[in-house]
């Protein structure tokens, strides 16, 4: 097994991943930015590095400072966690250059996935369902009217590079279109370097499903269920739960024997997550593959009761899973709650600052992945995200009561936080019946 190994991320997945490491008895280096000096990812490390200023390109995406980092400690391994350079293929080939292992899936895989257009226009010809849209990038705008009004609107303009929401608009009408066009494409250059879009027909009030998969080097590859992220805010995540409300056992077995048919064709190895949207009359459409570790990844981990951190580390060593896809089995049923520094009352603005008081919920049957700790200083420079709280539970009542209680035990003092949206939103009699979709928030909002 891997002696040591360098987390190249920062916040609660960092600790999350030092954690796993050190139950596995492998030594750990945190790598951090000038505003994570303090972190708790740079005090529970083995070693921790200081990589540059605060600002993200001079640190966690500076490719060179990263490796400077591995190679002075002599790590045989790196992993990315999720976000900056996770599912960064030149990153991945740099490591595997400098015979530093990336847990992660092939470069090339990597990029495979990173072009949504053209996972997609693969997964297509591959017999897999997927939303019906262009075939492959849109040019121009007068290319683009002529293929929405084909499918007929509405349509969603996507980043081909795209990801986390961003450079994604929908169109309901020409006029609208010319806007989404221009704003797409301008947004998928500031943020990922590549203005390459794409049209699909938008489905109206799906729910978004994800599946975990598993994937060895050897030829084994299953899937964890699914996990419903339908609770979502311009396209981010806000609330997840497994299983989801809207599958039953015919239809969830279509759907994962789908999902890992999805990774044998692209030779997949290590954990990634496929994702479909599922429209009311239970047909379901491919939109595209995380090549790492999800946000939510806790939910499914507490009720099949599998590390997929581990399970990451151990398929990066080269060993064979060591359970079946008949293994499987669901223990009870898991809610997830982003809680984010944000200001709900004024449209979810984002609050960094200093956490004066801060008292975690516990109890049976909650989790709570976080790095943050009373006197801790919210950094302006990265995501929002401060705690994921996850509770388990026999039924799905039980769940949301634990996350209810959760919720109200749970104290963060001096910023302003997500939480009492949350509340709300669990309180809710169409999220207590399980009947929502991609649209909840929205229309919640607009009560």
């Amino acid at each position: 097994m891997f002696e040591k190994i360098l987390i190249a991320n920062r916040g609660e997945i960092a600790l999350r991943i030092i954690r796993a490491c050190r139950e596995m008895d492998i030594r750990t280096v945190a790598v951090y930015s000038k505003a994570d000096e303090y972190s708790l990812p740079a005090r529970f490390a083995d070693e921790a590095i200081c990589i540059g200023a605060a600002p993200s390109q001079d640190s966690y995406l500076h490719v060179p400072s990263i490796i400077s980092a591995a190679e002075i400690c002599d790590v045989g391994a790196i992993h990315p966690g999720y976000g900056f350079l996770a599912e960064n293929a030149h990153f991945a080939e740099i490591c595997e250059s400098c015979n530093i292992r990336f847990i992660g899936p092939a470069p090339s895989v990597i990029r495979l996935f990173g072009d949504k257009s053209e996972a997609r226009q693969i997964m297509k010809e591959e017999g897999i369902p997927v939303l019906p849209g262009s075939e492959g990038n849109v040019e121009t705008h007068d290319e683009a009217i002529k293929i929405a009004r084909k499918l007929g609107y509405p349509v969603m303009v996507k980043a081909a590079q795209g990801g986390g929401g961003k450079g994604l608009r929908v169109a309901h009408n020409d006029i609208s279109l010319a806007n989404a066009f221009m704003a797409a494409k301008s947004e998928a250059e500031a943020a990922f370097g590549n203005s390459d879009i794409y049209i699909e027909k938008q489905l109206e009030h799906p729910r978004h499903i994800e599946f975990q998969i598993l994937a060895d080097g050897h030829g084994n590859i299953l899937h964890l269920n699914e996990r419903d992220c339908s609770i979502q805010r311009r396209h981010q995540k806000l609330i997840e739960e497994s299983p989801s409300p809207a599958l039953e056992g015919k239809l969830r077995a279509r759907m994962g024997k789908t999902a890992v048919r999805v990774a044998e064709i692209a030779g997949y190895e290590s954990a990634g997550t496929v994702e479909f949207l599922l429209d009311k009359k239970g047909d379901y459409y491919f939109i595209e593959m995380n090549t790492r570790v999800q946000v939510e990844h806790p939910v499914t981990e507490v009720v099949t009761q599998i590390d997929i951190v581990k399970e990451q580390i151990r398929i990066a060593w080269g060993k064979k899973l060591e359970f079946e896809q008949k293994d499987i089995r669901m223990h009870g049923h898991a809610i997830e709650c982003r809680i984010n520094a944000e200001d709900p009352s004024r449209d979810f603005s984002s609050c960094p600052g200093k956490i004066t008081d801060y008292f975690p919920p516990g109890g049976p049957g909650i989790r709570v992945d976080s790095h943050v700790y009373s006197g801790y200083e919210i950094p302006v420079h990265y995501d929002s995200m401060i705690a994921k709280v996850i509770t388990v539970g026999r039924l799905r009542e039980t769940a949301i009561m634990r996350m209810q209680r959760a919720l109200d035990e749970y104290i963060i003092g001096g910023v302003k936080t997500t939480l009492p949206f949350h509340r709300k939103v669990l309180a809710d009699p169409r999220f207590r019946k399980g009947r929502y979709t991609t649209s909840f928030v929205d229309e919640y909002l607009r009560k």
